[in-house]
């Protein structure tokens, strides 16, 4: 067999929190408050997003038990291969490295549309034409690609640099939040009266919370982070769980905070409208200070999501050419910085295509994207479920556990939901045509890829791929490591 190239184990437990956490709270955090105002109202909001936040803890537990016993790199994508076969790993891997890279994308321009609100004059010079009603002016597309080529310079000089600063900007933007809440909350320009009415007027609450609940795959993904970097654990992978849960619980607080900030500013449904509603509120209460505060706060979960997504990306692609289903340049190692250089390479390569396009033709991908993240993880919580049994008369050589099981099969439903809210016509996130457009784009890509390449992956002796993918010479070796530390 071929040695197989292993990543450097240099992420201490904060760090990869930070990854986690980081990843999950991104410019929507501080861009969104009032567009989910708009869309459930203040505590129908908060509602729908805590709500997501637990459902997404059940699928975390699922995640959790499958690091622990697969601490490698390519997360969704090992645990289909080592439950369901090739085929199946290939097309988790697939739509997630989509949903990844759709999300670097997005908070690089992000970082553009920030810049743009902030500073108009500066930006909004060389309009080069519209896409979709969505001036490109030459130099947003600079801004945005300025900081894909920092952090690709940043992440290929070492996985325990960009989880460091990682951790940093995790640091500021949480202070961020917190001085902007406690703001808010004693400001005599303030009133709880501006949070009235609570719910959306002439929609339903149930209606706007599940509306809400819809988006927790899109608002959440970040915390499937961990699984990708696992490899690089400089601890015990049985802490991965732990790291997971507070990385959900921590995000869902940090929304829900910032709905509460934007909507303590004035009456919310003024805001709702606004091009940046939290923008304009917080200017409106707390002056230059707050904007910026505000606008440090979006920096950071800007860089975190960049950051974040860039680490995920690369690892995920590294483990997909390990396993040669991408070529195998993508599972090289730097020489210096051991890290996976040309998936971030590659990254952050077809990120700055993005801005190009306008922001209004990149939702679409985004939007689209959702639906891969969900699909990876209704492949995760089938995985977990697949390696347990609920007794002894059950048939199968898995470990007897019925309450794993169940929390599996219960993140299966959950994910079988959230998928169902975004393609099930009437459904109040149904994807919307050009979303749908790009989703057959990207299924007729991968279909092609795969022909071309499927006859390389399949010709690969299967202890040969449980070594390459799973780190071990066969399923066996693991179910038997699974069944010695439960």
């Amino acid at each position: 067999m071929e040695e197989r190239k292993q990543l450097e184990r240099s992420l201490k437990p904060h760090w990869v929190w930070a990854v986690a956490f980081g990843s999950a709270v991104g410019w929507g955090c501080f861009v969104q408050p009032g567009a989910w105002m708009g869309q459930a109202g203040p505590l129908g909001a908060i509602i729908g997003l805590c709500i997501g936040a637990l459902f997404m803890i059940v699928i975390g537990l699922s995640y959790g038990t499958l690091v622990k016993h697969f601490p490698v790199s390519g997360g969704e994508f090992a645990y289909a291969y080592a439950s369901l076969g090739r085929i199946h790993a290939y097309i988790c891997g697939w739509f997630l490295t989509l949903g990844y890279l759709s999300i670097v994308a997005l908070n690089a321009t992000a970082l553009a549309l920030m810049v743009k609100y902030l500073f108009p004059s500066v930006v909004k010079h060389l309009l080069l034409y519209t896409v979709a009603g969505w001036n490109v002016y030459f130099i947003e597309i600079v801004i945005a690609s300025l900081a894909l080529f920092v952090f690709c310079i940043l992440n290929i000089r070492g996985g325990g640099l960009s989880g460091k600063w990682q951790f940093i900007f995790c640091l500021i933007l949480a202070a961020g939040v917190l001085f902007l809440g406690i703001s808010m909350s004693i400001s005599p320009d303030t009133s709880f009266h501006n949070i009235k009415p609570i719910f959306k007027p002439g929609t339903s609450a149930i209606s706007g919370i599940l509306a809400m609940v819809a988006i927790a795959p899109w608002a959440y993904v970040g915390f499937d982070s961990i699984p990708q970097v696992a490899e690089e654990f400089n601890f015990s992978s049985n802490k991965a769980l732990k790291l997971i849960i507070l990385s959900l619980v921590a995000a869902g607080l940090v929304y829900s905070l910032m709905i509460f900030v934007t909507a303590m500013s004035a009456p919310w449904q003024s805001l709702s409208t606004s091009i940046w509603g939290t923008g304009d509120g917080v200017d409106e209460v707390l002056g230059h200070v707050g904007m910026f505060v505000l606008a440090v706060a979006l920096c950071m979960g800007i860089f975190t999501g960049i950051n974040g997504f860039i680490v995920s990306t690369s690892r995920l692609m590294f483990a997909m050419g390990r396993a040669r289903i991408l070529p195998q340049a993508f599972a090289k190692l730097h020489a210096k910085y051991k890290t996976p250089y040309a998936g971030i390479i590659f990254t952050c390569s077809i990120c700055l295509l993005a801005p190009w396009f306008g922001r209004n033709a990149l939702n679409w991908i985004v939007n689209m994207s959702s639906t891969g993240v969900t699909i990876a993880y209704f492949y995760c919580c089938l995985d977990a479920y697949k390696f347990f049994r609920w007794s002894k008369q059950s048939k199968g050589d898995r470990l007897i556990a019925p309450v794993k099981k169940a929390f599996s099969l219960l993140g299966i439903l959950f994910s079988m939901a959230f998928l169902a809210l975004l393609v099930v016509p009437g459904s109040p996130a149904f994807l919307n045509k050009p979303a749908w457009i790009a989703l057959i784009i990207w299924i007729i890509i991968g279909t092609i890829f795969y022909i071309i390449n499927g006859k390389t992956f399949r010709s690969i002796p299967k202890a040969e791929m449980d070594y390459l993918i799973l780190g071990k010479e066969s399923q066996t070796d693991n179910m038997a490591s699974l069944e010695k530390t439960n």
